[in-house]
């Protein structure tokens, strides 16, 4: 007994010092990040929201559960292993005293089933995660497999040390069972069977069974948590806290505003030679950044709905923070070096890491590929996707800022559009003489403010660039228009006082264009006090909505199609005509993942008479990106296959008469790659992609009719 005794204490000391250490390590290189002082103040501020995303994303596994077959294996294993601590406590119980049994619980036959049902459970889960493995390993699938360029290896260790957790666990609960030591009568099933198939071997043998495999038990579990703090399986203990201090609104929303030291940088003060413009240097990451890394589970569900990756791009979400980490790691020696003299000892290895770019170009060998960078259209299918919450495109923003602001590298192709914004107020460089063009033709007058808006209007039409210059979404502008003139919705236009909210100045990495041209609209806002304002689309919607509370502009902000389904619903707009056609809907990302408005669209659809909707296999929550979010819009796609050629192909896939969306971003891209179908032979000359609101103006009745007809219905009264 005396031996066992030390024996497991050792085993137990020895881990916990290696584990400790490493762990210990880990922090101060975190702790050498940036400060985020707004994490643990959100934390703070909101612990009954805390409480419910630890126990649905964390307890409950909700992210995992969605991938069905791997998500159920994976609950099994980290529902199994939490019931399982009572078999950790029961087998340091059984080094002191072999008739050891948890105080107070310890000969509940249901204690002992619950245990033996989740050591099954888990076992379970490791032989399905085998499977999953070799029928969607890299060697197979190649790129086409998630776990392509993850550490596989580990990957199979731990799944090998789980095993043999619940072998010794089963192996000498058995042997107890045998020697008369068992703290359980009934109710043990798999313990009992194991004991079963020992009993031959008699009493004597099985009690040295029993010492032996409680001690292999604690070797393994000690050897399992050694393990963790050295791979990616570090997640199992750091999830839960990565979770905890994630930005979590209902949404993606936002990106979050440039910081230095913990507070939003001030362009007016802000100084380059001591301040942090973006994320140059690993250690410009904050804490919180750094944490990230280290929750990676290396999964590859950010990578495998990545549009950039799932059409040839290099962009992996999670190789990205898998070398981010990887370099972190390397440089972590130099950071934590407490000076000049420590730092020239260090290896050369170690000392090359420690300058090596973090975002690399022709003449250097960066941490991040440029065209990995670029790549990312922003939408947000990753951070969805994350079942530890890792944003994705708050680093990628942070390092293309730097890479704007600091070196002045970026898509060549992209400065005119950065130079049209600051010198004319939209990306094609119009200028707002043309902003009410659209107007022309319509047979009512649309009100143009210039000032504080009367009392009378109801809404504020934010028009946006695109649906005021681009004559594919003038249309939708104009449908937009008409349906609330005829549902008799009050509603004015800034015309040449709009300018654009700067969406794509921002997503690009140019926060200075981005504040000048959203502190411009903020004033203009501010003076003419909108009661509502609704925006056509989505960028401007979530700019408006989402990111311009961060410099003082608060509005009560509402897409199109949400408008149009409230009038719809309360009878002021009246659906009649039939529309004959199979029709699918694309969810716009800045309307559907970042804001998750995906019913008003689908709503406007279900009441237009003969509309057969039919759904694309990738939809809702995991909706393909159109190629135009992240400034791509108005970048060249050089490399793999374009993102809207793949979204295309997904939509005739449908057979669809009509393709719908709800973003002149999404209509012009998806309507140039219809073009090009077209002039392949491989789409139907009478294919066309309208916005919902242009469908519903083909379906609505015309105005004299409506006014003919009295409405018992309201409008209901407009919500942000």
């Amino acid at each position: 007994m005396a031996l066992r005794i030390i024996v497991g204490l050792a085993l137990t000391a020895v881990a916990a010092a290696i584990a400790g250490r490493r762990m210990w390590w880990l922090y101060r290189v975190a702790r050498t990040g940036q400060p985020a002082p707004e994490r643990t103040a959100t934390v703070r501020e909101h612990p009954a929201q805390d409480a419910e995303v630890q126990a649905t994303e964390v307890v409950g596994q909700r992210k995992l559960l969605r991938w069905t077959v791997p998500g159920v294996a994976h609950a099994l294993t980290f529902w199994g292993f939490i019931v399982l601590l009572l078999t950790i406590i029961e087998a340091y119980g059984d080094l002191f005293s072999r008739s050891f049994a948890i105080p107070g619980i310890g000969h509940w036959a249901f204690i002992g089933f619950i245990e033996d049902l989740f050591a099954v459970g888990v076992l379970a889960g490791i032989i399905t995660f085998t499977i999953i493995r070799l029928r969607t390993s890299p060697a197979r699938e190649g790129r086409e497999s998630r776990f392509a360029g993850s550490h596989t290896g580990a990957a199979w260790i731990v799944l090998l040390m789980i095993f043999l957790v619940i072998a010794t666990l089963l192996l000498y609960r058995g042997a107890q069972i045998n020697t008369g030591y068992f703290p359980y009568p009934h109710g043990a099933f798999a313990s009992q069977l194991v004991g079963h198939w020992l009993a031959p071997l008699g009493t004597g043998v099985n009690s040295v069974l029993e010492t032996t495999f409680i001690l292999a038990q604690i070797a393994v579990i000690a050897a399992f948590g050694v393990f963790i703090t050295y791979s990616k399986h570090l997640h199992i203990a750091v999830a839960p806290v990565n979770v905890l201090f994630s930005r979590r609104p209902d949404g993606l929303r936002a990106l979050q505003p440039m910081r230095s030291g913990g507070k939003v940088l001030d362009f007016e003060e802000a100084d380059p030679d001591t301040d942090i413009f973006g994320r140059g240097k690993i250690e410009d990451f904050t804490w919180k950044g750094m944490l990230d890394m280290a929750t990676c589970t290396e999964c590859g569900r950010c990578q495998s709905q990545c549009p950039a990756w799932a059409t040839g791009k290099p962009l992996s979400p999670k190789k990205l923070i898998m070398d981010l980490r990887d370099h972190a790691l390397a440089k972590g020696p130099y950071l934590l070096a407490s000076s000049d003299e420590e730092r020239d000892a260090l290896p050369e290895s170690i000392k090359q890491e420690a300058v090596r770019p973090l975002v690399g170009d022709r003449d250097s060998n960066g941490v991040i590929d440029p065209d990995v960078l670029w790549a990312c259209t922003n939408c947000g299918a990753c951070v969805q996707e994350c079942p530890v919450d890792i944003e994705h495109i708050d680093h990628i923003s942070d390092m293309r800022r730097y890479q704007v602001l600091i070196e002045s590298a970026f898509p060549v192709e992209a400065a005119g559009m950065l130079k049209n914004l600051e010198n004319k107020g939209d990306p094609w460089g119009m200028g707002e003489a043309r902003r009410t063009e659209w107007m022309e033709g319509l047979d009512f007058e649309v009100p143009i403010v210039d000032g504080p808006i009367g009392d009378d209007v109801e809404y504020l039409f934010w028009v946006g660039c695109a649906g005021a210059l681009e004559d594919r979404a003038r249309k939708t502008t104009r449908a937009i228009a008409t349906l609330l003139h005829t549902a008799g919705v009050t509603f004015a236009v800034l015309g040449p006082g709009e300018t654009c909210t700067g969406d794509p100045a921002r997503r690009m990495g140019n926060e200075f264009v981005y504040t000048m041209l959203a502190q411009q609209n903020i004033e203009t806002l501010n003076e003419a006090k909108p009661k509502t304002v609704v925006a056509s689309c989505p960028h401007c919607f979530n700019a408006l909505a989402n990111e311009y509370p961060q410099l003082g502009g608060n509005y009560q902000v509402i897409h199109h199609t949400q408008l149009l389904a409230r009038l719809v619903a309360g009878g002021k707009l009246k659906p009649v005509t039939p529309v004959a056609e199979k029709i699918t809907y694309h969810d716009p990302c800045f309307l559907g993942r970042h804001n998750k408005v995906f019913s008003p669209p689908r709503e406007i659809m279900e009441q237009v008479p003969g509309v057969q909707a039919q759904e694309m296999h990738r939809c809702k929550e995991r909706g393909f990106c159109c190629g135009a979010g992240g400034a791509r819009m108005w970048m060249e796609e050089r490399i793999g296959k374009r993102i809207n050629i793949e979204r295309i192909d997904e939509a005739l896939a449908t057979n669809p008469d009509t393709v719908s969306t709800a973003c002149p971003y999404c209509l012009v891209m998806l309507g140039d790659a219809i073009s090009a179908k077209k002039a392949a032979g491989e789409a139907s000359e009478s294919l066309e992609i309208v916005d919902v609101a242009q469908l519903l103006a083909r379906s609505v009745q015309p105005p004299a009719a409506a006014a003919a007809e009295p409405s018992a219905a309201t409008e209901p009264p407009a919500a942000g």
